[in-house]
């Protein structure tokens, strides 16, 4: 086994609000994607969702308010719960959630990625 340095696995990375799975834990991926603009407002209601930005600056925009991450920081977004991501600058985000959770959750859409690995 090696470590993965993500710095790496951005550069492979062209494409905006396209996540890719780095790792796996248990059944949970470690995803990181490169985003800019605003994405579908969703909910995921089976499971939460964690952000950790590593740079740039992400607002998740929720109905009780927005909450927004710079560099290290994380926050969860609880099951059911519908939310935007955006960016105003382009960012980059680890995501960590089961396998199976699609990206757009319950909007669906054109923005609805198959699960790749990197």
């Amino acid at each position: 086994m090696t470590a993965i340095n993500l710095a790496d696995k951005f550069r492979l990375i062209d494409e905006q609000w396209s996540p890719r799975t780095v790792a796996t834990v248990n059944d949970y991926d470690v995803r990181i994607a490169k985003i800019q603009g605003e994405f579908e407002p969703h909910r995921h209601p089976e499971t939460d969702e964690l952000f950790l930005v590593l740079a740039g600056e992400l607002t998740i925009r929720l109905a009780d308010g927005d909450v927004t991450l710079g560099p290290g920081e994380i926050y969860v977004v609880p099951r059911g719960v519908e939310h935007q991501p955006c960016a105003k600058v382009e960012t980059q985000i680890v995501m960590f959630e089961p396998t199976t959770t699609v990206n757009t959750g319950d909007a669906g859409g054109p923005r609805t990625m198959p699960r790749v690995e990197l």
